[in-house]
């Protein structure tokens, strides 16, 4: 397994919640990490990107509530959330872009190459 996601669950609105994933040698390495998400009847979409580098990327739903880490030691990138709300009910996603470069942060979905098998995340009003 490439990518292994976990930490998803059910949280109250107002409520956190954080994301793992935990990627292998040959891809932690390599790439550019993001966070996405498909709720049901609608696209997926990019939640959150962070470059090899440190840099990071917020969609403007989640700036301010959500933040992406790595940690290398790890090859793990996280995803806390914080102030959930019921429109942030998805299933989420871990990715790896394993041909950004350095300080990118991929936000075009199609430009992931690896993705984990998605975890479940439920906001109740």
């Amino acid at each position: 397994v490439q990518l292994q996601a976990s930490g998803g669950g059910l949280a109250h609105a107002g409520g956190s919640l954080t994301l793992s994933c935990a990627a292998s040698g040959r891809i932690w390495s390599r790439a550019a990490m993001a966070w996405l998400r498909q709720a049901p009847g609608k696209e997926r979409e990019l939640v959150a990107a962070i470059s090899r580098g440190n840099s990071a990327y917020y969609e403007d739903s989640v700036k301010g509530r959500f933040t992406i880490s790595r940690d290398n030691a790890k090859r793990t990138v996280y995803l806390q959330m914080n102030s959930l709300k019921p429109e942030d009910t998805a299933v989420y996603y871990c990715a790896a872009d394993i041909n950004a470069i350095y300080s990118h942060t991929p936000q075009n979905p199609d430009s992931y190459d690896y993705w984990g098998q998605g975890t479940l995340v439920t906001v109740s009003s």
